[in-house]
């Protein structure tokens, strides 16, 4: 991040983004085939949360050989797109070798089988494989504290691989936490349909449930769906091989595969739209009080079993966002020390190259965000409640530690240096 691109966003306590009206009625986006700096990219589709695609050019130098993997028996996620449970594909667990063998088959029957059509969705390939280097995630999307979080508990991680038939799909839904995603097609082509966020409240059932496929007839019925007349046209979206495809937080989509395709997929998010994911969170814990709301005054700790259902529905609840939190900004705090002292042993070596390529200005801008989102769970009632001394260091002191290190910084000419 340059100094420009800081500080045209340095004081912003909240991100507010224009009107997504502009996608109502079109059908393009943003198709980026030149040079594009890392600032460019942040001012023009990361902060106002809109879409868009890059060319092949940008792929041209990985290496998406999977030879090596073909004998492999380790487990994969693979769903079957003929059934759906719950609003979703039904997953099971084969060994990829089985799965490459039934894609085989099922190219030659005619991209048919009796056992339906299966996609291996959600494959931690870097995870399980991580000498086998595929690719490399472009500048644009390393700003990413999600996977950030991950690696340092060493738990999971939201990087996946996705390998499909042709006719194979996914249907309508937005990312895991309202993040941000990238997908880059490694061989194949890919259908998008993409709404811009709010319109999807526009395809809701009468009970609330969100489309399973927004191309139904089903969603013409105005008794089952009252207001999809309402909902604007997708953008519909077709993706070329070796395009990267940029998907901002909050928007629905439905994916196709047109032909046999496989993909890398990231889910990401960073200081740009970490209020997406607060707000997320808060209407999450809203929805599980509403289920549970008759059992208020029965229960001494029904506060509590609100986060713990909330975890175990949406991944997470508010003490681990705390956490997640403290350690985003322990690693920026520890960078621009070390930047001020010159001793990049003060902070993780697995960070160094990303926190270096984006620099001091992008690690600040990080901590503004970390801290204004704190001040915000600190008056957020619910967090109120919680015991928080189970959190490994306390909100409070976490705020000071972050507006200490941006004032120290400024003082050694780290920031605003002309």
């Amino acid at each position: 991040m340059d100094r420009e691109a800081y500080r045209n966003c340095c004081s912003l306590v909240k991100i507010t983004r224009q009107s997504y009206e502009q996608f109502w009625s079109s059908h393009f986006v943003d198709y980026i085939d030149k040079e594009l700096s890392y600032s460019k990219f942040f001012k023009k589709y990361l902060l106002p949360n809109h879409p868009c695609m890059f060319s092949r050019r940008f792929t041209e130098d990985w290496n998406p050989n999977f030879q090596k993997l073909l004998s492999e028996l380790t487990p994969v996620p693979v769903a079957n797109c003929n059934a759906k449970e719950y609003n979703a594909n039904p997953k099971q667990v084969m060994p990829f070798k089985e799965f490459i063998h039934y894609w085989k088959e099922y190219i030659q029957n005619g991209h048919s089988s009796p056992k339906g059509c299966l996609y291996l969705k959600d494959w931690h390939m870097a995870r399980d494989f991580p000498e086998h280097n595929v690719y490399s995630t472009p500048v644009f999307f390393t700003s990413d504290w999600l996977n950030e979080y991950w690696d340092t508990l060493e738990v999971d991680d939201y990087r996946f691989v996705y390998m499909g038939p042709k006719g194979s799909w996914t249907p309508f839904h937005a990312d895991v936490f309202r993040s941000y995603s990238w997908s880059a097609n490694i061989c194949g082509r890919k259908k998008w349909l993409l709404y811009p966020p709010g319109q999807e409240e526009f395809l809701r059932d009468t009970h609330g449930n969100l489309a399973y496929d927004v191309t139904s007839s089903e969603l013409r019925d105005r008794g089952l769906y009252p207001h999809s007349e309402e909902a604007c046209q997708p953008l519909e979206i077709i993706q070329e091989a070796g395009e990267i495809i940029f998907v901002p937080s909050g928007w629905h989509h439905q994916v196709y595969n047109l032909e046999d395709t496989i993909s890398i997929n990231h889910n990401w998010l960073n200081g740009c739209n970490i209020d997406i994911m607060w707000q997320f969170l808060q209407n999450e814990l809203s929805s599980v009080q509403k289920e549970i709301d008759e059992w208020r005054n029965t229960m001494d700790s029904w506060h509590q079993h609100c986060q713990v259902i909330m975890k175990a529905c949406s991944g997470i609840d508010y003490g681990e966002f705390a956490s997640f939190l403290k350690i985003i900004a322990d690693n920026r705090m520890a960078f621009l020390n070390a930047c001020s002292s010159g001793d990049s042993s003060e902070y993780p070596r697995h960070l160094s190259e990303t926190l270096t390529t984006l620099g001091p200005y992008h690690a600040a801008f990080d901590l503004q965000r970390v801290a204004h989102t704190i001040e915000c769970l600190l008056c957020n009632e619910d967090f109120k409640r919680l015991d928080h001394s189970t959190l490994t260091l306390q909100p409070e002191t976490m705020l000071q530690q972050i507006r200490d290190t941006i004032q120290s910084t400024r003082g050694q000419h780290l920031l605003y240096q002309e």
